[in-house]
């Protein structure tokens, strides 16, 4: 544990939180003084996660869980309640990427990607806000995309996702706003970074054709970024431990754009 302890005293959920920004952000969390329930649709990922996170001196209990399903963020929500006490932190991160033109697109792929992008953020911001009512209030840090800000071709349900989370999460920062609950909401909006997601894309996938190089397909990704790179997932998580921490006491309403300069 660091001696800034920024999030020290205060507990966390992060969901997709087995790999990417999300294992990134409840290692650092976890690290920063933070208790961190993490969550993930594959048990055994967040189970890793959590292990890491003990493995280091830190506190953390793991859950399996489909955002896109309500009874779970009762149970776990409750569950975190009943153990720790209170909820301050929680982390909106899991989501997926279907990329296909739009009369390409079957009409199942839009739903399932809205569930779990949209829906998921949904029931987590509402049992979030909840849970923190019941406490001294906290931070709501919702995942949003740059492709919230820049439409990109063949995306047009993963970036009506994205957009549709940075309004939702200002929507709800004025609402507990009005409500003195001292609850915070912002989103983040990250560009290009080195996860796993980008795998399951098309532009992936005809990369992966032509050469088995994966560099190849960052290098050929990173050529419309002004800092011709792709962020690590270290660099996400530590601006959503400053949304996190008391430092961004004053800070509601607002999306982080963490692109590289892409979208400018």
């Amino acid at each position: 544990m660091t001696n800034s302890n920024r999030v020290g005293g205060k507990v966390a959920l992060v969901t997709g939180a087995g790999s990417g920004i999300g294992k990134a952000t409840a290692i650092l969390l976890a690290q920063e003084g933070a208790k961190v329930a993490v969550t993930d649709i594959n048990l055994a990922s967040a189970e890793a996660t959590r292990d890491e996170i003990l493995a280091n001196g830190g506190v953390s209990i793991a859950y399996e869980q489909d955002v896109s399903l309500e009874e779970p963020w009762q149970t776990i929500t409750n569950d975190i309640l009943a153990n720790w006490g209170s909820l301050s932190i929680l982390v909106n991160n899991a989501g997926i990427a279907i990329t296909n033109n739009c009369d390409e697109m079957s009409f199942a792929d839009w739903r399932k990607l809205m569930s779990i992008n949209l829906d998921g953020v949904f029931l987590g911001t509402k049992y979030g806000v909840i849970a923190m009512k019941k406490g001294t209030g906290g931070s709501i840090i919702n995942i949003s995309s740059a492709a919230g800000h820049k439409a990109i071709p063949g995306g047009s349900a993963y970036c009506a996702s994205k957009t549709a989370v940075q309004m939702l999460s200002k929507s709800v920062a004025l609402e507990c706003a009005q409500n003195d609950s001292n609850i915070r909401v912002n989103s983040v909006s990250p560009g290009g970074v080195m996860t796993a997601i980008w795998q399951s894309t098309d532009f992936w996938k005809k990369v992966k054709e032509k050469s088995v190089d994966d560099k190849v397909f960052w290098d050929a990704m990173a050529k419309g970024i002004p800092l011709k790179r792709f962020a690590q997932s270290e660099e996400i998580a530590q601006v959503i431990l400053y949304l996190a921490s008391d430092a961004s006491g004053f800070v509601t309403a607002t999306d982080f754009l963490i692109d590289g300069g892409y979208s400018a």
